[in-house]
C-alpha cells in the first residue's frame, strides 16, 4: 500500500472520532475524541511529508489532551507560542501559514471553558484546515473537514439552535413591544 493510500485510510478512521467528538455536550469528551483523531491526522500529514502540518497536529494532540484537565490561559499562550515556533522552524510557504492559522484558532478554541464558544471557534479553524487540505490534495482529509463542520453544525443546532431560531425569537420580542 502506498504512503498516500495509507494516509487516506488513517483519515477515514479519524473521521469517526471527529464526527463523534461534537455529538457530546461535555467539553472533556469532545477534546478526548479530538486527541485520538489528532494522532491519526498527525500520521496522515507525516505520510504526505507536510512537516508543518505534522508538527502542528502533534502539538494539537497534546493540547487537546491537556485541555481535558486545564483551561489555563497561560497554557494557551504556551501552545500558541509553540505553534509559532513550529511554523518558523518548518516554514515552507503558504501551506505552513494556513496550517498555522487553523491550528492557532483551534488552540484558542480548545482552551475555552464553554463548549458553545469552542464549537464556534472550531468552525473557523476547521474551515482554514479545509482549505489547507484542498491545497495538499488529500481528498479524505477534505471530506473529514467537511464532515467535521457538518457534525459541529448539527450538534450546535441540537444544543443551541441556529441563528434562524434566534432571529425568530428576536422578532417575537419586537412584536410584543
Amino acid at each position: 500500500m502506498s504512503a498516500f493510500m495509507l494516509s487516506q485510510c488513517l483519515i477515514a478512521i479519524a473521521i469517526v472520532f471527529d464526527i463523534l467528538s461534537f455529538q457530546f455536550k461535555q467539553k472533556q469528551k469532545i477534546v478526548a475524541c479530538l486527541s485520538v483523531s489528532g494522532v491519526l491526522i498527525t500520521s496522515h500529514f507525516a505520510l504526505l511529508e507536510q512537516w508543518t502540518a505534522t508538527a502542528l497536529m502533534l502539538l494539537a494532540t497534546i493540547r487537546y489532551f491537556v485541555t481535558i484537565f486545564s483551561h489555563s490561559k497561560r497554557l494557551m499562550y504556551i501552545f500558541l507560542s509553540l505553534n509559532t515556533l513550529v511554523m518558523m522552524l518548518t516554514f515552507s510557504g503558504m501551506l505552513s501559514l494556513l496550517s498555522f492559522a487553523g491550528s492557532s484558532i483551534q488552540t484558542m478554541a480548545a482552551f475555552c471553558q464553554s463548549d458553545q464558544r469552542l464549537r464556534q471557534l472550531m468552525l473557523i479553524g476547521t474551515s482554514i484546515w479545509l482549505i489547507n487540505n484542498m491545497l495538499v490534495g488529500s481528498p479524505a482529509a477534505v471530506l473529514m473537514e467537511l464532515l467535521f463542520i457538518g457534525s459541529n453544525l448539527i450538534a450546535y443546532h441540537r444544543y443551541y439552535g441556529l441563528i434562524v431560531k434566534n432571529k425568530k425569537r428576536l422578532s417575537k420580542v419586537r412584536d410584543k413591544t
